[in-house]
């Protein structure tokens, strides 16, 4: 009886200690009980997957192009003359059948003048000769002038008539001299400066050129592919140079200017030379590109985007999800009953961290984009699906 007191006097002198102790030991058969739990619970790999998607791939080549101007038309002096007058600003725009330049027109005003006399004298010799050829004729079926009288009758007015026919031939000659003394612009666009002064002889061989106009509207974009982008296109049956309708697309040209900006219009090719040339293993390809506001000239070298080829419906899958090695390209794909398969498969174009996948998956199908470098063949995995 007097144990029993003094084990009850030592716990209510020691409670806290008692509840402390107490405590401890609920704490410690709690945490054995949850270890020997996560000892036998299986743990698997977190992994992060997609569902493989059919999408529309753009293919692009990237090449150096070169800016020309559609029509690029050099004035020249056609014939010689001393510079009259230049009836433009240089620089500036100009239109087609406008007036450029004159030449002194004098001499060939003067040619057409005597050209003119000389082809009425002809026209007066000529008539004169047909009359005198109607009067023999009828004399000689009257016995009353010889073969000689008629013969000669007959070759003065064929001569006569030759005569006319040279003459209004010089005096076309003449006409045609005194109009190339007025210069009219062939086409519209911009001119360049004269490259002549006023008062300058023009026309002999080192003084011909006159000034240049360019038509900028629209403008040529030249660059040169590689033989292999081109068999490529052939394998899709895309032909440059030809607009093919049943196709949803065209071989458009995008530019990216000095500034890294990219031109606001596109371009289509419209021409592909016929051979590759021999010491480049390149062919030239150009682009016609419109150019209303001046803004591509002439001569600019620039960076060009060609669309080669669209992938319609393609199989299109995150191109970190692919691991490469020697034996090939390979994805994790991940299975009805959560566990994944290492499968080979042929992959194609790579587009804006995007990879084509040419054979090897379906479309639907869960591949493993996260976490596949802690995998192996039929590991069952815990995902989670990234949308």
């Amino acid at each position: 009886m007097e144990k029993n007191n003094t084990f009850t006097n030592f716990i209510i002198r020691n409670k806290k200690f008692v509840i402390a102790l107490t405590l401890l030991l609920i704490t410690a058969v709690i945490l054995f009980v949850y270890l020997d739990k996560e000892e036998t619970q299986e743990v698997y790999p977190v992994v992060t997957v997609e569902k493989v998607k059919q999408d529309d791939v753009a293919i692009y080549g990237e090449y150096v192009g070169r800016i020309k101007a559609q029509q690029f038309v050099e004035i020249s002096a056609r014939v010689e003359g001393y510079l009259e007058k230049m009836m433009f600003e240089e620089g500036k725009y100009i239109s087609k059948n406008q007036l450029l330049f004159v030449i002194s027109q004098d001499r060939y005003k003067a040619r057409v003048d005597k050209a003119k006399a000389q082809l009425n004298k002809d026209k007066a010799q000529a008539r004169k000769a047909e009359r005198d050829l109607e009067r023999i004729r009828p004399l000689y079926e009257q016995n009353a002038a010889s073969q000689l009288d008629l013969d000669n009758a007959i070759a003065a007015y064929e001569t006569a008539q030759a005569s006319v026919s040279m003459s209004e031939a010089d005096l076309y000659q003449a006409e045609l001299e005194l109009s190339y003394t007025t210069i009219y612009s062939p086409i519209s666009g911009y001119i360049t400066e004269s490259e002549v002064d006023l008062g300058t002889l023009v026309g002999s061989s080192s003084k011909s050129h006159l000034a240049t106009i360019i038509k900028m509207d629209t403008v040529l974009i030249d660059f040169s592919m590689t033989a292999l982008d081109y068999l490529k296109s052939k394998e899709r049956n895309v032909e440059f140079g030809q607009r093919d309708t049943s196709r949803s697309w065209q071989p458009n040209v995008t530019i990216t200017m000095a500034d890294n900006t990219i031109y606001p219009y596109k371009g289509l090719v419209d021409f592909a030379a016929p051979q590759v040339d021999e010491l480049t293993g390149t062919f030239s390809v150009r682009a016609e590109m419109a150019n209303p506001d001046r803004t591509l000239l002439p001569g600019q070298f620039t960076k060009v985007k060609l669309l080669l080829d669209v992938r319609e419906n393609a199989n299109v899958v995150p191109l970190k999800s692919v691991d490469i090695e020697k034996g090939g390209a390979y994805i994790f794909v991940l299975r009805s009953d959560a566990t994944v398969e290492r499968r080979f498969i042929e992959i194609g174009p790579e587009i804006n961290n995007n990879v084509v996948v040419e054979r090897g998956l379906s479309t639907g199908e869960f591949i493993v984009t996260e976490g596949y470098h802690k995998l192996n063949p039929g590991d069952k995995v815990e995902f989670y699906y990234n949308d």
